[in-house]
Parts: C-alpha cells; sequence; structure tokens
C-alpha cells in the first residue's frame, strides 16, 4: 500500500527550497541574494484509518485530513 490517499489520489510532490540571505531593499539593505536551490518532497497530511466501503467491508487505508474533515469516508 502506498502513501496515496484514497479518496482523491492526493500524493507526495516535488518542490524548491530557496535559500537566500541579506536584508530586504525596503528595510534599508541592498536585497535579498539567492545562495542555493534544493529540490524537496511536500507530503500530504495522510492520516491511517479504518474506513468502511459502499459494500459493506471494513478496511484499514491512508486517508487525507482534508477529506476526513469533509466527511467523504465513513469511519469505521
Amino acid at each position: 500500500m502506498s502513501k496515496v490517499c484514497v479518496v482523491c489520489n492526493k500524493h507526495k510532490s516535488v518542490g524548491g527550497h530557496i535559500a537566500r540571505r541579506g536584508m530586504a531593499r525596503i528595510k534599508g539593505g541592498a536585497g535579498r541574494k539567492i545562495t542555493g536551490r534544493s529540490k524537496r518532497l511536500f507530503s500530504p497530511n495522510l492520516q491511517r484509518i479504518r474506513i468502511v466501503l459502499p459494500s459493506g467491508r471494513v478496511t484499514t487505508t491512508y486517508v487525507c485530513a482534508k477529506c476526513l474533515k469533509a466527511g467523504k469516508v465513513k469511519k469505521a
């Protein structure tokens, strides 16, 4: 079982982290300079819960917090 929401198919996505140094111009500095860029992962807020399927069977799956809060699944 992979770490994916079974309701909305939400999964990890790739993004970037930008490291900066210096003071902003509006605060009296020479401006912010980019000193490094690196890749990072954005992970969804997945919860491992027991849910009741429409067929009536109970199973343990991963569901994101957004789907839980919206009431898209019925907890066992």
